[in-house]
């Protein structure tokens, strides 16, 4: 099921319904302030490398953040990348997964600020087709502020259904 959606400033969000396998992780569970966020994403991205690098490993996709509130002084957050299979946790770093089920998704492209034009655009469409999500939101980064300019920045979007 897809739909094209006109977002605003001419923005067409392609968002698609699809069936999402189980998917293994290990990420790093925290509360910090929207301000803190980039920070706490490098910290946790890093550890979780280095240790992913210890046990001979790879990350299977792109890095993820799970937002489990909206609260921008105390975001309760979920950073991590997915893995090809299940493996032990270490310290902070959680062995878990992405729960099996349907999801909506969208790419966002350009500053990751610009993104609640696509927010907008998939609550809308879910709730036109009276679909119910979990209420919590991934976001998969596909590149970095490092790697490329702010318009070029690629954020799949993704809300998890009941």
């Amino acid at each position: 099921d897809r739909a094209l959606i006109k977002g605003g400033k001419n923005m067409d969000y392609k968002i698609e319904l699809t069936e999402q396998p189980v998917q293994p992780v290990l990420s790093i569970r925290k509360r910090t302030s929207v301000q803190n966020l980039p920070q706490e994403i490098g910290k946790a991205y890093g550890e979780i490398i280095a240790y992913l690098n210890e046990i001979g490993e790879q990350p299977s996709g792109a890095p993820f953040a799970a937002y489990y509130n909206m609260d921008m002084e105390n975001l309760d957050v979920e950073l991590g990348f997915p893995v090809s299979r299940a493996f032990e946790g270490r310290g902070e770093i959680k062995a878990g997964q992405i729960a099996e089920g349907k999801q909506v998704s969208c790419m966002h492209k350009g500053p990751y600020e610009a993104s609640a034009a696509a927010y907008d655009a998939m609550t809308g469409w879910v709730e036109e087709k009276g679909h119910i999500p979990t209420g919590v939101a991934y976001e998969f980064y596909f590149n970095s502020p490092m790697e490329v300019p702010e318009s070029e920045l690629l954020t799949k979007i993704v809300f998890p259904l009941k």
